[in-house]
């Protein structure tokens, strides 16, 4: 099985730019392939990463439930492994799946138990897997990737998101998916952020095990729409992404 980091937060606390820095950080160690997975609605780590994507799981669960442009000779079960291959956008070192939204209304039981084994069964080509979770962490209380080595949960430097952050790993230790570290990292933070905010994250008993600083060149790759693979050697928020990954041991 891979080494499985999987990264948290709440919405704008950038933990889409730390899963795509964590995994440049791989390809550039030679530790790839690396199995990358979107498990936000609102996806957008291709777009970090320079790739494009057609199809998600959810649109290929929804159409197994349906059974739609399925041949009636067609077991549910191959249907489905077929439509997930689809999926899979292929990349230099990485491949990528997009989770994509919730599912609709209906049983998704017989659906959701293929795509554990094909997860599983997939999972186990590559060495390390890294994947961009919401806040609400479903894809991984529905067991989709289970046994996560290390849960990197995010937060802007704001009492709500220190808060915010608390909660996210206090769900993730309550739903049993993490095997390994709970770590909590500091996004987008100014001089005096981490010391500002010192108080209220010793009243819930959380550190930052890294600090990344507010960093304009990924503030204007975002509105530019560039990927921060692009991102220079210099540029603060990937030197402290390195650092981070240094830290955890990758």
């Amino acid at each position: 099985m891979p080494k499985h980091v999987s990264v948290a937060g709440k919405g704008g606390t950038g933990k889409t730019t730390l899963a795509a820095l964590l995994v440049r950080w791989l390809l550039e160690q030679g530790k790839t392939p690396v199995l990358v997975v979107d498990a936000d609605p609102n996806a957008n780590l291709g777009e970090a990463l320079g790739v494009s994507w057609e199809g998600t799981i959810s649109e290929v669960l929804e159409r197994a439930r349906a059974k739609q442009g399925a041949a009636a000779s067609m077991a549910t079960s191959t249907f489905i492994e077929y439509q997930l291959n689809q999926v899979l956008t292929e990349a230099r070192g990485f491949d990528l799946l997009v989770l994509g939204g919730p599912e609709g209304p209906g049983c998704y039981c017989f659906p959701n138990e293929m795509l554990r084994h094909y997860m599983e069964k997939l999972s186990g080509n590559y060495p390390y897997l890294v994947m961009d979770n919401e806040a609400g962490l479903e894809h991984l209380s529905r067991r989709v990737a289970r046994d996560v080595d290390v849960l990197l949960v995010t937060s802007d430097p704001t009492v709500r998101g220190v808060r915010s952050a608390g909660r996210i790993a206090r769900l993730a230790r309550s739903l049993g998916v993490v095997s390994g570290r709970v770590e909590f990292v500091l996004s987008m933070a100014r001089d005096g952020d981490d010391a500002a905010l010192r108080e209220e994250m010793e009243s819930l008993g959380i550190s930052p095990l890294g600090v990344i600083p507010y960093d304009e060149r990924v503030v204007e790759y975002d509105l530019r729409g560039r990927p921060l693979f692009e991102l220079p050697a210099d540029a603060p928020a990937w030197r402290a992404v390195a650092a981070l990954a240094e830290k955890l041991g990758l």
